[in-house]
């Protein structure tokens, strides 16, 4: 009887003062403290393995990503277990809401998100404490926010700032609400929110991190000043190094930038470079340099500085170098108009660049999008030269190709003398070039170890193969065409004109044989006659007709499409490709612009019975409902299927394809669709919807491309 009355009085489930006060302390001590304390240790373990990438916008909190939190699954678990014994054995504790926020949070951190939300969910649902009700639903907008559902997180935030919230839980809400807005890109909101919360926070590396992001976003907006304020913030904080570092350079950068007459050098990077400590940061600070100078329009001194970036990164951190090399290719193409160099740079960060870089896909895709476009670029540069080459007459082109011979010839052997000297200076000055006395008689030293063997092996390369750059496909003997045509000596002598099957060690000597076979061989591709005219004219066509469309739906650069297509059009006027163009020329250029019209008007004039001319005469497919807005909301549904998001991109069409009846698009929606069902839903829903393209839509222009897909499916099927 006693016994029953104590366990009872114990009992999880009584309001008795004596059991809740048993519970208070055993949920408290046996189970809540040692969770918490797992949960802090993993935090503090991941925050301290966290590496910062200063060349993006620093996040405001971590992200709750359960990679980044997979070493310490270990200790969440911990957390979870101990957590599970209050809200298991001690109901009636004053610590269950607590508790079930650690299970939330360590199960969000694991990525167990409805497990998660659940909890979150239960504290607001039956909690007993408006505290812990309001750091619940502060938590439940943050994880919102990490999965982006900035709407449903907005939502809570409304909710909660009707609530009376104390300090700890007012600074929290202001952070993830300040996070919120600078995930969705509201900066100006986001730093109006931050100003009201850093009044709130200690002095601790946490501050000095969101005075950074502070600062960043003050520069996303322009305003160099308040960034700078928030830069200098950092350091009175207990920043690390690094956090000061890139405060420092970014502050030293708003300088330059306020203050145009300054010399980059007056303002403190000489400095920064001199200092012993920032050796393994010297890339930063060249990087920096080459962004001032470009901002100032110095692109020879903004290349220099960032291939001295490049130079100096140790290895230590690659995501900089990473950053450099778009840089360069940023400016090659945009700048320079340098394609190939910009495309080398472009395979040079995506090599370096991790695949969770905000920019990966983007930089992946511009390089896939330049393999093809340089390509392209390079037949018609090439059939340009050679066009150009035909229209000499027979003498004078033979005296060009002779001059052009001996100006390689000139270069080659002054190179191959070059090498020779230094051949010997090395041997001369070097004494490890000359024989060990540890060696025999008929032994020899191993050739990369020998300055003088590996001299001579350079020359011996150059005597066979010509002076060349590191590069793929350096053999491929059509490149010798360009360096012709350019009338360049240097580029002469980098050309692969002087490729041959077998080693020599002779000069050319004009009037020979071997001379006469030379010449020759660069004149054989020379379009002489109407046939090779002819052959060269519809290669340059199609590549004028291909760097268009790449531009337009790959590049996304709608001026340079339309160059490259008028180009086409003013070059070529009984192109094939003519109607097509009058098309996507009316779709390229802006609805204000009057060529708009005028390609409509060519278009059902020179074409009024083809599929083109329906397509901008049916209701709804002018102005901005029309063509342009569903090219739009194609080339999202496009960049979905890019990025590897198969099932939205099939989802968003499917869901929108009875708006697209009757649209300009409508058969071009229809094809992708095609191409998202082969991804998601296998060979057979990607047989059937061939099928059903080829009967909807007997007129399109994409018939033939689907009638070859359908057969290419029926071999791979038969094949199983």
């Amino acid at each position: 009887m006693i016994a029953g009355v104590l366990l009872s009085a114990c009992s999880q489930y009584s309001t008795r003062p004596g059991a809740i006060s048993f519970h208070n302390l055993s949920a408290r001590y046996n189970a809540y403290f040692m969770a918490q304390q797992d949960l802090l240790n993993a935090e503090y373990d991941v925050q301290k393995a966290y590496k910062e990438n200063y060349n993006q916008l620093l996040p405001l909190l971590l992200p709750m990503d359960s990679v980044l939190f997979r070493p310490v699954k270990a200790k969440l678990e911990d957390a979870v277990r101990k957590a599970s014994i209050v809200a298991e054995k001690h109901q009636n504790s004053k610590w269950l809401d607590n508790s079930y926020l650690i299970l939330g949070k360590a199960r969000l951190y694991m990525g167990q998100w409805a497990d998660g939300l659940e909890a979150l969910r239960y504290i607001y649902a039956n909690g007993k404490d408006e505290g812990d009700k309001n750091d619940a639903l502060i938590l439940l907008m943050r994880a919102y926010i990490t999965r982006k559902d900035y709407s449903n997180a907005l939502g809570v935030a409304e909710y909660l700032s009707q609530q009376p919230l104390d300090k700890s839980s007012t600074r929290d809400f202001y952070l993830t609400k300040a996070y919120l807005h600078q995930q969705s890109g509201e900066y100006l909101t986001s730093v109006a929110i931050l100003e009201e919360t850093f009044p709130l926070l200690g002095k601790s590396p946490e501050t000095a991190r969101i005075h950074f992001a502070a600062a960043q976003m003050y520069d996303q907006l322009g305003q160099y000043a308040l960034a700078n304020r928030h830069y200098k913030a950092v350091s009175k904080n207990r920043a690390g190094y690094d956090l000061n570092f890139y405060a420092s350079m970014n502050s030293l950068q708003n300088q330059v930038v306020l203050s145009p007459e300054k010399d980059l050098n007056e303002v403190g990077f000489s400095k920064m470079l001199n200092d012993r400590k920032n050796d393994d940061l010297k890339d930063k600070i060249y990087f920096t340099m080459g962004l001032l100078a470009e901002h100032r329009k110095q692109i020879p001194e903004a290349l220099g500085y960032l291939q001295k970036s490049a130079a100096a990164s140790k290895g230590t951190n690659p995501q900089q170098k990473a950053y450099t090399y778009l840089q360069l290719a940023r400016i090659n193409y945009e700048r320079l108009e340098k394609f190939n160099a910009a495309k080398s740079y472009y395979d040079s960060a995506l090599a370096l660049m991790p695949e969770t870089a905000p920019e990966y896909r983007l930089v992946a895709d511009r390089k896939m999008a330049l393999d093809e476009f340089v390509s392209k670029y390079e037949v018609v540069a090439r059939e340009d030269s050679l066009q150009k080459l035909a229209g000499m007459n027979p003498a004078a082109l033979d005296n060009y190709i002779d001059t052009y011979m001996e100006a390689q010839e000139k270069a080659r052997q002054e190179e191959e003398e070059k090498a020779r000297k230094e051949a010997e200076a090395a041997q001369a000055l070097n004494p490890q070039s000359n024989p060990s006395p540890l060696l025999g008689p008929n032994e020899r030293r191993w050739e990369l170890y020998d300055p003088a063997l590996v001299n001579q092996g350079k020359i011996d390369f150059k005597r066979i193969w010509g002076n060349r750059a590191l590069e793929d496909d350096w053999r491929r003997s059509k490149r010798q065409m360009r360096a012709l045509a350019s009338g360049n000596p240097a580029a002469a002598a980098d050309s692969l004109t002087m490729e041959q099957e077998e080693p020599e060690n002779k000069s050319l000597v004009k009037g020979t044989p071997a001379w006469q076979e030379m010449h020759d061989r660069l004149k054989q591709d020379i379009p002489l006659t109407a046939e090779t005219m002819a052959e060269s004219q519809g290669r340059k066509e199609n590549a004028l007709y291909q760097l268009g469309k790449i531009y337009r739906f790959d590049l996304q650069e709608p001026q340079r499409s339309i160059a490259s297509f008028e180009r086409l059009l003013a070059d070529y006027p009984g192109t094939t490709y003519k109607e097509e163009l009058y098309y996507l020329l009316y779709l390229t250029y802006p609805d204000n612009d009057a060529a708009k019209n005028t390609y409509k008007d060519r278009l059902l004039k020179e074409y009024p019975n083809s599929t083109y001319a329906r397509l901008v005469t049916k209701p709804g497919s002018a102005g901005p409902e029309g063509a342009s807005s569903q090219l739009k909301e194609y080339e999202a549904a496009y960049s979905l299927y890019s990025q590897g998001n198969y099932t939205k991109a099939l989802e968003d069409i499917e869901a929108n394809l009875p708006a697209y009846k009757g649209g300009p698009l409508e058969d071009k929606f229809a094809l992708l669709r095609v191409f998202l069902i082969g991804k998601v839903r296998g060979k057979d829903a990607y047989s059937q919807a061939i099928a059903e393209f080829i009967s909807l839509y007997p007129d399109s222009i994409y018939l033939p491309r689907l009638k070859e897909m359908q057969e290419l499916n029926s071999l791979s099927m038969g094949k199983r």
